[in-house]
């Protein structure tokens, strides 16, 4: 049986994970694409449902079959009915929805571990889950004001990493920089204004990197907390850097340090 209706209760149960408070309260967010798909199932995450069209049933057998094997309910849907569902303009057929929990935060042993203050741009936040995987990063943290670990948009930035990676938001940076000084982490900041260029740090220690949002920084609380300030120096004419690019930046350096390059 094939859901035709866009008032079909399942639809306006999806829709609902479009909101933040929604997600929350369900603890549970959209996957939308093969790709995504994909990636969850190779990391075992666990789902609550898979819905998808005829089309992409007959181009994916295999992928239709796991979601049948693995996931409680799975249901064939119109290309209208899954467009309703979607955050996307074009969907390419298939949407699941996943469970907010099976996401583990990172430990205050990593070894270099990323943290975002007042994150708002959702395909920055993706872009950094990203790279963070791929130099092989400990985790990130984000503060309690910034865009949800779980929103659409940055799951798609992270290309599929963000199943790959720990993270969790926390109410306080402050108190975070505090509890990994305490467990043997030296705490690195970025300003404009530091003295210190950022392949001048030692990343051979465990570090935990704060990065504040393009608009304002981080906050001069975070910068006094902080072991050490450094800059991504600039020509005079350029005002400032994507934070995602400044995170790439200063995490690859980690590893460079590290002889993993």
């Amino acid at each position: 049986m094939i859901l035709t209706s866009t008032q079909n209760p399942l639809v306006k149960q999806v829709r609902r994970l479009h909101q933040a408070k929604e997600r929350q309260q369900e603890q549970a967010f959209l996957i939308e694409g093969t790709h995504l798909l994909q990636e969850v199932f190779t990391v075992h995450h666990p789902l609550q449902l898979v819905c998808a069209t005829e089309a992409w049933q007959e181009q994916h057998p295999d992928l239709w079959q796991q979601a049948i094997d693995q996931v409680p309910r799975t249901e064939l849907v119109t290309a209208k009915v899954l467009a309703a569902m979607a955050t996307t303009v074009t969907p390419d057929g298939v949407i699941a929805v996943a469970e907010r929990t099976a996401i583990s935060p990172p430990s205050l042993n990593g070894k270099l571990v990323l943290a975002l203050d007042r994150l708002q741009d959702p395909g920055n936040l993706g872009t950094a889950i990203r790279t963070a995987a791929a130099v092989g990063a400990d985790g990130i943290w984000t503060s309690a004001d910034s865009v949800d670990l779980d929103h659409p948009k940055v799951l798609r930035a992270s290309a599929g990493q963000w199943f790959r990676l720990p993270m969790a938001k926390t109410d306080s940076l402050l108190d975070l920089a505090k509890s990994y000084r305490s467990h043997g982490a030296q705490v690195i900041a970025t300003g404009m204004t530091a003295n210190l260029d950022y392949w001048q740090v030692d990343f051979t220690q465990p570090t935990l990197i704060l990065l504040g949002n393009e608009g304002q920084g981080l906050s001069s609380e975070l910068m006094a907390a902080a072991d050490r300030v450094v800059k991504i120096p600039m020509q005079s004419t350029v005002e400032s850097l994507n934070v995602s690019i400044t995170a790439a930046l200063i995490l690859y350096e980690s590893r460079r340090q590290n002889g993993l390059l």
